[in-house]
């Protein structure tokens, strides 16, 4: 596969770094979005195609910097993994705080939403024009855990926005998709191996997948020719209880 071009936000950890690496493993060149520079460089290690743009994703001007000092060492920007993301501990919504309300909006939607319009802005100009924009939703987009009221709602509007980018691309060659993932194994999600809340009030472990799936869908996605789509794709563990949860 000919090397090309991808900014991933969230690198410094979680599902960001593993698809980060594996991009890298693959050839491409690879710009590392996160707050902070030293999880990034980690990510990073000593691979020769990684560029790290320490950036918070909530900040116009941050993101806006970070897309253009990616596109003059890189050339062009081939496709964005709009990966990051966070979330609050599980409470019905009379016990989330506005506060908790915000952070979970602002990285989950406007964050998602000013990278994705770095991207959309970028392609449109570069010759030859076009891309592909890749928004990392969740199951939660069409089956909620208890509890998840913010999470849930944020997951919603990234399906919105998908949407909205698939539609608004067409003329400048930019696609655009979404993959959902249920029970990746990382750092963060480790804890449900040893139980969460289910629908029913029980508290139970759930099963998990190695989260080199997703590392692996995202670079299937993000390879197809320009002329091919991948709107909307779920991957996730065999046995998590996700049907009949709702």
């Amino acid at each position: 596969m000919t090397a090309k071009t991808i900014i991933i936000t969230g690198a410094g950890s979680g599902i960001g770094r593993a698809t980060a690496r594996r991009f890298l493993d693959e050839g491409w060149t690879v710009g590392l979005i996160g707050r902070r520079e030293e999880p990034l460089l980690e990510t990073a290690g000593s691979a020769p195609g990684a560029l790290t743009l320490p950036c918070d994703v909530t900040s116009p001007d941050q993101v806006a910097q970070a897309f253009r000092t990616f596109t003059e060492q890189a050339g062009r920007l081939d496709v964005l993994f709009n990966n990051a993301g966070t979330n609050v501990p599980a409470a019905t919504i009379d016990e989330i705080t506005p506060e908790q309300w915000r952070q979970v909006m602002e990285v989950n939607i406007s964050g998602t939403f000013l990278t994705a319009r770095a991207a959309f802005a970028t392609m449109r100009a570069q010759d030859p024009q076009g891309g592909r924009i890749i928004n990392n939703g969740s199951v939660s987009a069409r089956t909620p855990r208890p509890g998840s009221a913010p999470y849930t709602l944020s997951k919603h509007a990234v399906t919105g926005l998908t949407k909205t980018l698939a539609l608004d691309g067409r003329p400048f060659g930019i696609g655009c998709g979404q993959i959902d993932i249920g029970n990746a194994l990382t750092d963060l999600s480790k804890r449900m191996k040893t139980g969460v809340i289910q629908a029913d009030g029980s508290k139970r472990p759930e099963a998990m997948m190695d989260v080199s799936a997703v590392a692996d869908t995202v670079l299937h996605m993000a390879s197809l020719p320009p002329e091919a789509n991948i709107p909307f794709v779920t991957v996730m563990a065999t046995n998590m209880p996700l049907f009949g949860r709702g």
